[in-house]
């Protein structure tokens, strides 16, 4: 049997059709491709894509419904998983030598195309669609609520360890009262936020986490932990406990494995190097016993799909603005990327998680817990 009829009868177990009519069927350019998806696996597959050899209209589809038929772990190649399990022992990308280099790969890419695709407070990580239609509203209400969850109070001091380009920190410093830290180790980000942050009570640096000796009422974490590495979970916990004040809360919002498994090798190479996802059980067995869990909260992955898809159509829209600096194999690498993780998600392969520790347990208890309301929105105010 051939590559080409491999691969064909392969897809056809998930409804794919070579170069057939659907939004989802796989087309073939490049007769090359055949044989380098079925040697190389995801990295074949992705690089093929990149160069023009292969084309599909929904990507997002097409990778729901090869996860769903288990199609990857059918020619999912080895050697590139473990050359990276060699890499990680030797130089692991969370250490304190290399954790500024994802900020430099993949967060460094450029403010122009962030901008673009962002809402207005460029949040780059999961929106909350429990009510939301669009992706501002999704982002402002998970915004609302993580402040909701770290109860947070007019004067406190609030740290935001991986702050991006600050969105987090002026909304909580706009409608919570409160002042902000945030780090990042993306050098445009810090350029750009600290900017938006004009004349608030925000202060933005470029540091990393280890660095951290102050304390504050509360610490946050968004979309950053899938950074940090197995290896150096218990750091980021040491850091988040020696920054908090007794009683004081740690939210902590990641994506997550449901159970744990290498991660895609052409993400990997190409988007975000270095990246670890957790499962729970990574999470609280790193946390340490002073961490007291007061809440989880797990979102299904119709939040993230939601989100992802439409910063591809905003990306998709904004190309012409884009195109004199990005070139055409960026262009495919990007809808690969975004359209490729809303079909995961969409395939219930990753879930996010929003847990909220306590640093000793609080009087009286956890407030918050247990309810995640609804977020109505009057006149641009989120009230429950």
């Amino acid at each position: 049997m051939g590559a080409e009829e491999f691969l064909g009868n392969l897809l056809a177990k998930a409804g794919i059709t070579l170069n057939g009519n659907r939004a989802w069927d796989l087309q073939v350019r490049d007769p090359r491709a055949y044989a380098r998806v079925l040697r190389d696996g995801s990295i074949g597959f992705g690089e093929a894509f990149m160069a023009g050899w292969l084309d599909c209209e929904r990507l997002d589809e097409l990778i729901d419904r090869a996860y769903r038929a288990d199609l990857t772990k059918r020619v999912e190649v080895l050697r590139w998983a473990l050359l990276q399990a060699v890499r990680a022992r030797l130089n692991p990308f969370g250490s304190r030598s290399r954790s500024f280099e994802i900020g430099e790969w993949h967060y460094d890419a450029g403010n122009d195309l962030f901008q673009l695709m962002l809402d207005k407070y460029m949040i780059y990580s999961c929106g909350y669609w429990q009510q939301a239609q669009t992706l501002e509203a999704a982002q402002a209400d998970k915004l609302e609520l993580i402040c909701r969850k770290l109860e947070l109070e007019p004067g406190m001091r609030l740290l935001d360890i991986g702050c991006g380009w600050g969105g987090l920190a002026r909304y909580a410093a706009e409608h919570f009262g409160v002042s902000v830290v945030g780090i990042t180790v993306s050098k445009q980000q810090l350029e750009l936020g600290r900017r938006l942050a004009t004349g608030l009570p925000v202060e933005l640096r470029y540091a990393d986490y280890r660095e951290l000796s102050e304390t504050f009422d509360r610490v946050v974490s968004v979309g950053m932990f899938e950074h940090v590495g197995r290896r150096h979970y218990r750091d980021f916990f040491r850091a988040c406990e020696r920054c908090l004040k007794e009683s004081g809360i740690l939210l902590l919002h990641t994506v997550g494995y449901l159970k744990q498994q290498a991660i895609n090798p052409w993400y990997d190479k190409y988007i975000m190097p270095g990246v670890e996802f957790p499962t729970v059980a990574n999470i609280l067995d790193n946390a340490g016993k002073n961490l007291v869990l007061e809440d989880f909260h797990t979102w299904h992955g119709s939040h993230y799909d939601k989100t992802l898809m439409a910063w591809y159509e905003r990306f998709d829209a904004g190309w012409d603005q884009l195109k004199g600096r990005y070139d055409e194999t960026f262009r495919r690498m990007w809808k690969l990327y975004l359209q490729g993780c809303a079909g995961a998600f969409r395939a219930e392969r990753m879930r996010v998680w929003q847990l909220v520790f306590s640093k000793g347990g609080i009087p009286g208890g956890y407030a918050y817990s247990g309810r995640h309301p609804n977020i109505e929105r009057t006149a641009g105010v989120a009230t429950t």
